[in-house]
């Protein structure tokens, strides 16, 4: 990947004062780091570094997608901001051992053979690379390139093994004392009599080992450690004969890397204070400090609930994408990361619609308006528009036309806005197809019509003859029809008359809400609303 400092950053570059005066929040990190970066940083040679973290025992998530791209959003900015060199390493943790078998593989026998194997070192269940962690970390980078994202990918069991670690690692032996110190007193009884921040790979049985050690040598770089069945033995810490804990692993890979930007899930927290200690512990001495660093809050499900991997709860990558476009996503992601948020199908419209108009309205932006538009901290190279009526509307005309016919949809769009191209372009044929994968499983199922009876069906008579009896023929004005319908609410005195336009919804649409009535009336068209409400009233 190209690590250049302004690849694919807007043209219209933010003058340097406007982002250090942004409440933007990558701006706000952006400004962080350049008072936390030594002067020697920012080179080709020598750039700042962001770094996001993977562990391989899965595959790659929404949670993944996020970080990288918050992580690209902060890049961006500081970019702009500095004008400095700057490298985004994605690193995957595949030397871990694998300690349970994921629910969501096929071969999962043959998978539970090789428990506590490192990660790179279990045959991969799909039958498709070398191993489990080369499969997860090929899905890995085509998940991160589908989406255009500058990276340098970074393999835990390359590093290890090609020496790229050593000088860390023994480090991290000279300090091996003040490092157990720091642990020792976050773990449990039982665990501190046998914990170490260094896991040998046992030579026999290709395990990631969790045992005591015994004696530690720092001059020649060994250690001595005590196997489950009793046997002692002495293994150089160097070379892939042994890998970190996990926390230690996180703050000897800032230490090794000179990682000077990280972010991570609430969660982590406590772990990151830990590393952050341990790193301390190993930069003594040295100008190099532990990064900046910035947790997000974790996404909920519809009933509120932290989405978990292994439940299933929640919406994955996969699903929103099935719906929407990526873009949307992106901005749903960039809204307030340090608030806990639904990520539910629900939502998705929504999220459509306001990036859209965010879209439109950075067009007109000045530059200090622009940068607290979240549109233009996504990191796409070009910026789209994606349709020429909102996407809640699309949905609603999906469900008055209750069709999967993108033909059909695209007859009323071009007959609402005829200056448009009478046939859909790939991406507008793309939306097309969401509002209709959206429709079909979401709102079809739940439709259900109540018929309005008494005073409710009286309105909607009164409503049919009204739009009879005015020209709107060729009107394709939603105030207009909108007009209409407010003014029959008033007469039959609704209170509040938000109840009136419920009612509409509900006997003619089968839901209770929608996008503006008088713009979806305007849209499906004279003829076709008159038969829709006199279908109504005779039901």
């Amino acid at each position: 990947m190209n690590d250049s400092r302004m690849n694919d950053l807007p043209k219209n570059i933010i003058d340097a004062d406007i982002i250090n005066n942004a409440k933007a929040w990558p701006c706000q990190e952006a400004v962080r780091i350049q008072k936390h970066i030594s002067k020697d940083k920012g080179t080709k040679d020598n750039p700042v570094i962001f770094e996001t973290g993977y562990g391989p025992s899965g595959l790659p998530h929404i949670g993944t997608f996020g970080e990288v791209l918050r992580t690209t959003m902060v890049r961006k900015a500081f970019e702009q901001l500095t004008g400095l060199h700057t490298k985004l390493i994605a690193f995957s943790d595949d030397m871990d051992g694998l300690r349970k078998v994921p629910d969501n593989i096929p071969n999962a026998e043959m998978v539970a053979k090789h428990l506590n194997y490192p990660l790179s070192q279990i045959p991969d269940p799909f039958g498709e690379y070398e191993s489990y962690a080369a499969h997860n970390n090929a899905r890995l980078r085509a998940f991160l390139d589908q989406f255009g994202f500058e990276y340098e990918f970074a393999s835990a069991s390359q590093y290890y093994h090609s020496c790229k670690f050593d000088d860390a690692l023994l480090r991290m032996l000279t300090c091996y004392d003040a490092i157990l110190k720091t642990m020792l007193p976050t773990l449990g009884t039982e665990r501190q009599k046998t914990y170490s921040p260094f896991l040998p790979i046992c030579p026999e049985t290709n395990h990631v080992l969790q045992v005591p050690i015994i004696a530690v040598d720092d001059k020649a770089g060994t250690i001595l450690y005590q196997r489950d069945d009793g046997k002692e033995i002495e293994t150089k810490v160097t070379a892939g004969h042994c890998k970190m804990q996990w926390k230690p692993d996180w703050a000897m890979r800032w230490y090794a890397l000179g990682v000077d930007y990280e972010m991570f899930g609430k969660d982590l927290i406590d772990s990151a204070s830990l590393a952050t200690k341990i790193c301390q512990i190993l930069a003594k001495d040295t100008k190099q400090n532990p990064p900046v660093q910035y947790f997000y809050e974790l996404f909920l499900d519809e009933e509120g609930k932290k989405i978990s991997k292994s439940k299933g709860n929640g919406l994955s990558l996969e699903e929103w994408l099935h719906y929407a476009p990526q873009e949307s996503l992106a901005y749903y992601m960039y809204q307030k990361p340090k608030t806990a948020k639904r990520l539910y199908f629900d939502i998705i419209p929504k999220a459509v619609d306001e990036y859209t108009r965010q879209i439109i309205t950075l067009q007109q932006q000045e530059p200090e308006k622009k940068i607290e538009n979240p549109t233009f901290h996504l990191y796409q190279k070009e910026y789209d528009i994606f349709f020429p009526i909102s996407f809640s509307l699309l949905l609603t005309l999906t469900t008055v036309c209750n069709s999967n016919d993108i033909s059909v949809l695209w007859g009323f769009v071009i007959r609402y806005c005829p200056n448009i191209n009478k046939t859909p372009n790939e991406k507008q044929k793309k939306i097309l197809q969401y509002a209709i994968n959206y429709y079909e499983d979401f709102i079809k199922p739940h439709k259900k019509v109540i018929l309005a009876e008494g005073k409710n069906k009286e309105a909607i008579i009164a409503l049919y003859h009204r739009f009879k009896n005015t020209d709107l023929r060729h009107n394709y004005d939603g105030e207009a029809w909108q007009k209409i319908v407010y003014d029959v609410g008033m007469e039959f005195q609704y209170d509040p008359l938000r109840d009136w336009f419920k009612i509409l919804y509900q006997s003619l649409l089968g839901q209770n809400e929608g996008p503006r009535i008088g713009s979806l009336f305007a849209l499906y068209g004279y003829e076709e609303t008159l038969t829709l409400i006199e279908s109504s009233i005779n039901k």
